[in-house]
């Protein structure tokens, strides 16, 4: 035929149209499926005369898929045959003689090991891997028959173990023979577990010896996994291997701990270490086997230590490993890097647990100086424990911080220097506690370790050093502050050495601005400390101690314009201090007065900079809670003793803001500080039988309602003319009552109803006189 494409072509596009029909075809024929379905499941709502032009289909469905009910059927099969077996093997193997005993299985067992190469020439696969499982089950069962009938007098699970070394052989040569099958294989590495372990248990050896049976085994399943490219071979494999290592170790682990310096363990250990680095040698995917063979290495060597699991130089002992696996397999060149890295990880785990070990019982060593709080300046605290139990532990985060500094850890560079920088510090703040060191030689040492500290906060060029740094000198300066109350000349000196520590710090221009902020805070709250040390030296009592302590925000006020960028910390921390002397001061009003009143002096002063004008309100409210704890303590209760300073406080910066702003409102300018007093003196007249009282509001408050109609300001004009209503009011009530009570009772009724009718008759008059009154006083400011 003619065409005007090239065969090569031509065929392409048969091929691609004929793909497509198929798929089309597929499509169509499970959409006729489905619609057959539907219209079994609405077949009674159609009439009977309507006949479907389909073949028919059985009521309970459409017909099964073939895939789906073949492996059904095929697993069903497969397991009646095994059940059959099993029932013919316990039930009806007395009836036969021997001989036709070993004639019955030997042909079942050979029907059934060749039927899968004829089905999977014929490309039944599933049936074949069906007979293949009966086949399985079946060589078991000669197994079996063969020790009940031919070896009775063996041992049972001697021949356990021994059966399924030979079917395991045996099933491995099978599933080789007949590549197609997937089960053989996987049956075989199980069936190989067993007879190691098995042996193990039923000669009776002891927990080493099965140790060891576990991990030969573990290192056959190793061998097949790394060997074998087979998925079916490498998966179960691999995984029963990593089991039977686990438990082996953990034998071995238990039995290092039971019986420390035992070598049998811990030659248990060493085999696993070798076997875990040698499968991360092989396998590069396999990392984690050498982090399991670096943890088992590492067990090993602490196996050896005659001392208990809870002896310190024993932790010492597993934690020196990780510095030395650190700096040796670095300079290993050969090592793959699965292996260097699994390495370098169980190095950093068990510094890591270490760490965790050792911070507890370190820990525990500082807290009893912290006995001072208990009783201060007492010179009661005991000493330092010393005794040499906490050495190892000290040593243990020495190892840690160098195995964590070195330079191929696991951590990144930054964490991993953090981390060791903490764990250093640590151990050479406690160190001296550990040995047993006298009060004072504790106390210098720590204030060099916290001196150091500081230093490099300091000098460190990035942050998170920086912030490590500092935060490693906060905390020792805290328990070294809270340790030096126990005596005085150690309280001033500790106090001292490191507020001064902490002013220099302040004043490290090249540091970063957040450490040098830390060290001002820190150097105001141990000035603050120290006032309030010196308060007590001097027997202040415990309210007077405020005032001292007012002398540090006083000095900072007075600094406040060279500080610098720690201007701003600096001023937080010195109102800080402010509180704390109004709380020392809460017990003794007149105290109290005068330690507000001082407070609203340096915010007035601090208010004098232009940039802390803001500082002026807080004066102004110091001033007036000062002025009304002062009166409270010398027992006065007139309201207006009260509200006046604060009346004429607030009209005073009211008249400074309309003088800045004509255009303020009144409300606004004189409003707070006029109600601030009138309100409260209402009330009290309300409340009040003599008549000095109204007298002077009602002076007073026709004075606004006249001075605010003169200079059209709003707001005293209706304050003072509602004020002046109101004493009226008060004043006439009495007599309003009287007259009320001499009048017949139905004349407040008629008035009443006779005022409503005047006000509805002249109702659209006194609506336009009220919105002319509105209207003039919208026209006041």
């Amino acid at each position: 035929m003619d065409t005007p494409l090239p065969p090569a072509e031509e065929l392409a596009l048969i091929d691609r149209e004929l793909a497509r029909l198929d798929a089309r075809r597929m499509y169509l024929l499970t959409r006729r499926e489905w619609l057959v379905r539907l219209l079994w499941q609405q077949a009674p709502a159609v009439a009977p005369a309507v006949a479907p032009a389909f073949p028919p289909v059985t009521p309970g469905g459409p017909p099964s898929t073939g895939p789906s009910a073949q492996n059904v059927l095929l697993t069903l099969g497969a397991v009646l045959l095994a059940v059959a077996a099993l029932a013919f093997t316990l039930v009806s193997w007395g009836s036969l003689g021997i001989g036709g005993r070993s004639a019955v299985l030997a042909l079942l067992t050979a029907a059934a090991l060749a039927a899968p190469a004829a089905l999977l020439r014929r490309g039944l696969r599933s049936t074949a891997e069906s007979v293949a499982g009966v086949a399985l089950l079946l060589t078991v069962l000669d197994a079996y028959a063969l020790h009940a009938v031919g070896l009775p007098g063996t041992d049972g699970g001697v021949y356990a173990a021994g059966a399924a070394a030979v079917l395991a052989g045996l099933w491995a040569g099978y599933g080789l023979a007949l590549p197609g099958l997937r089960l053989p294989l996987p049956a075989a590495v199980a069936a190989a577990q067993l007879p190691l372990p098995l042996a193990a248990a039923v000669t009776g050896a002891g927990p080493l010896a099965g140790g060891w049976a576990l991990l030969a085994t573990a290192a056959l399943d190793a061998a097949l996994a790394t060997a074998v490219s087979r998925r079916a071979v490498r998966l179960p494999a691999g995984a029963a291997g990593a089991l039977l290592a686990a438990l082996a170790l953990s034998t071995g682990l238990a039995l290092s701990l039971g019986a420390p310096g035992a070598a049998g363990p811990a030659g248990l250990l060493a085999a696993g270490a070798l076997l875990g680095v040698a499968v991360a040698w092989r396998e590069p995917r396999a990392w984690a086997a050498a982090v399991a063979g670096g943890l088992a290495g590492v067990a090993a060597v602490g196996a050896l230590v005659p001392a208990g699991p809870v002896s310190g130089w024993a932790v010492a002992v597993r934690v020196a490993v990780a510095p030395a696996l650190l700096v040796a397999v670095p300079r290993a060149g050969r090592l793959p890097q699965p292996v260097r890295r699994g390495l370098l990880c169980a190095g950093a785990a068990v510094s890591a647990l270490g760490v965790l070990v050792a911070v507890p019982v370190v820990a525990g060593a500082l807290l009893p100086g912290l006995g001072a709080l208990r009783e201060v300046w007492a010179a009661t605290t005991p000493r330092p424990a010393g005794g040499g139990q906490g050495i190892p532990y000290v040593v243990t985060l020495l190892l840690a911080a160098g195995a964590l500094a070195s330079p191929a850890g696991v951590l990144p560079r930054r964490e991993a220097r953090t981390a060791a920088a903490v764990c250093a510090g640590a151990a050479l703040f406690v160190a001296p506690v550990v040995a047993g060191l006298p009060v004072a030689a504790v106390l210098a040492a720590q204030l060099a370790v916290t001196a150091a500290a500081g230093a490099g906060a300091l000098r460190a060029t990035g942050r998170d050093a920086a912030f490590t740094a500092a935060g490693c000198a906060a905390a020792g300066a805290l328990y070294v502050s809270l340790t030096a109350l126990d005596g005085r000349l150690a309280t001033f000196a500790a106090f001292g050495l490191l507020g001064a520590g902490a002013a220099l710090g302040a004043a490290y221009g090249p540091a970063l601005r957040p450490v040098r902020a830390g060290g001002a805070v820190c150097a105001v709250g141990f000035a603050t400390a120290t006032a309030v040390a010196l308060g007590a030296l001097a027997g202040l009592a415990v309210p007077w101690r405020a005032v001292a302590v007012l002398l540090v925000p006083a000095l900072v006020v007075g600094l406040a314009p060279r500080l610098g960028p720690v201007r701003v910390p600096a001023e937080l921390a010195a109102a800080t201090a402010g509180g704390l002397a109004v709380l020392l001061a809460a017990g003794d009003r007149p105290v109290l007065a005068l330690v507000l009143a001082l407070g609203g002096v340096l915010c007035a002063g601090a208010a004098v900079r232009r940039e802390r004008r803001a500082l002026g309100w807080a004066a102004g409210a110091l001033f007036v809670a000062a002025s009304w704890v002062r009166l409270g303590a010398s027992g006065v209760t007139a309201p207006e003793a009260y509200t006046l300073p604060v009346s004429a406080l607030a009209l005073a910066v009211g008249l400074v803001r309309r003088r800045r702003d004509p255009a303020a409102s009144s409300w606004a300018a004189y409003g707070p500080g006029l109600a601030a007093t009138l309100l409260p003196s209402l009330v009290a007249v309300w409340g009040d039988a003599y008549w000095p009282r109204p007298l002077l509001l009602g002076l007073a408050a026709l004075a606004l309602t006249l001075g605010g109609a003169h200079r059209g300001l709003r707001a005293p004009l209706l304050l003072g003319g509602a004020t002046l209503a109101a004493v009226a009011v008060h004043e006439l009530a009495p007599y309003v009552v009287q007259v009320v009570g001499a009048l017949p009772r139905w004349l407040p009724p008629a008035l009443a109803g006779l005022l409503l009718l005047l006000v509805g008759a002249t109702y659209e008059k006194r609506l336009r006189e009220a919105r002319r009154l509105r209207e003039a006083i919208g026209r006041l400011r």
